[in-house]
């Protein structure tokens, strides 16, 4: 072979699977690098500096210029140990924040929230029929407790109406003077028939010691 064929053979690059390899991996690991720049800027720099290793035209330029070149076993192990850089630090840029950090506006429920959340509907509403009895009406607990219950009033379970008399928020005493009031001032009763009326199984339901502050107060 005189040295014209030996210089032709040597201007034609053998092409393998190697090359090819390179090429793809370390374009499309310089593509993934730029566009990383500007959100994972380190990770962005390990991927292009990958992509160096990986290019056949950077080695050939470092080799040229520089008089260095990486042997395909070392490089091998460079690009293992790049992959798992990048690996690590993009695992490190998409940790979640702890759950032990401040979320702006996010309130803990509380346990009367939590305790809420578990009562049904039907004593939720027996509460609020209790409620509205007791502070309109001014009826006794006794009688807000009748009436929740009664065939002909609200048809609640013994259980709901029970959990609204034990809940609800009322003044009996105040709620007995104001009956008691208004039988004075309505029906000109007598202090002896307001008790009664007050106290009585088919009147008002109240208990002697709200009967007897009311009358004690009638005239305040």
């Amino acid at each position: 072979m005189n040295n014209e064929e030996q210089n032709q053979s040597k201007a034609h690059t053998k092409i393998t699977i190697g090359l090819v390899s390179s090429w793809g991996l370390g374009v499309l690991v310089a593509i993934n690098g730029v566009i990383l720049l500007f959100s994972q800027f380190l990770t962005g720099i390990l991927m292009l500096l990958l992509a160096a290793v990986l290019l056949p035209p950077v080695n050939k330029f470092v080799a040229d210029k520089l008089h260095f070149s990486i042997s395909g076993g070392l490089k091998f192990v460079v690009v293992i140990i790049l992959f798992g850089v990048i690996g690590a630090t993009m695992s490190a840029n998409s940790t979640p924040i702890s759950n032990t950090s401040t979320v702006p506006n996010a309130e803990p429920v509380n346990k009367a929230e939590a305790e809420d959340m578990s009562v049904p509907k039907e004593y939720k509403s027996a509460l609020n029929k209790a409620a509205s009895y007791a502070s309109t009406m001014h009826m006794s607990k006794r009688g807000v407790y009748d009436q929740l219950v009664s065939e002909y009033g609200e048809k609640f379970s013994a259980e709901a109406a029970q959990y609204a008399i034990d809940n609800v928020k009322a003044d009996w005493n105040a709620n007995a003077l104001a009956k008691a009031k208004n039988y004075q001032n309505t029906m000109n009763m007598s202090p002896a028939a307001i008790q009664d009326q007050l106290i009585s199984e088919y009147g008002e339901k109240f208990t002697q010691t709200e009967a007897d502050y009311a009358i004690q107060h009638l005239n305040d």
